[in-house]
């Protein structure tokens, strides 16, 4: 079982009317379960957004692109003998 911690939290009024209704619907098993998901989504998103930036800073970033390209040209022989071979087998 996944270790928990108590806390308390302060939240808009209509935000937990909209959880208690998600719950008694059978949404969620409960307030907490409801909230937990909730959270994960939302750190997820951030996760996604920091790797999204990072992906971004490479668009502009000349010493990846030339990286990049060397890397591409180191193994354009063994691309070209592997399709090559793919080739061959159909």
């Amino acid at each position: 079982m996944e270790r928990t911690i108590r806390t308390t939290l302060t939240l808009p009024a209509e935000l937990l009317e909209a959880t208690d209704k998600a719950v008694q619907s059978g949404k969620a098993k409960s307030r907490n379960d409801f909230v937990a998901r909730a959270l994960r989504r939302e750190l997820a998103a951030l996760k996604r957004a920091e790797i999204d930036a990072a992906f971004a800073q490479m668009a502009n970033d000349a010493e990846y692109h030339a990286e990049a390209k060397m890397i591409a040209e180191e193994f354009a022989s063994s691309d070209w003998e592997a399709w090559q071979l793919a080739e061959a087998q159909l």
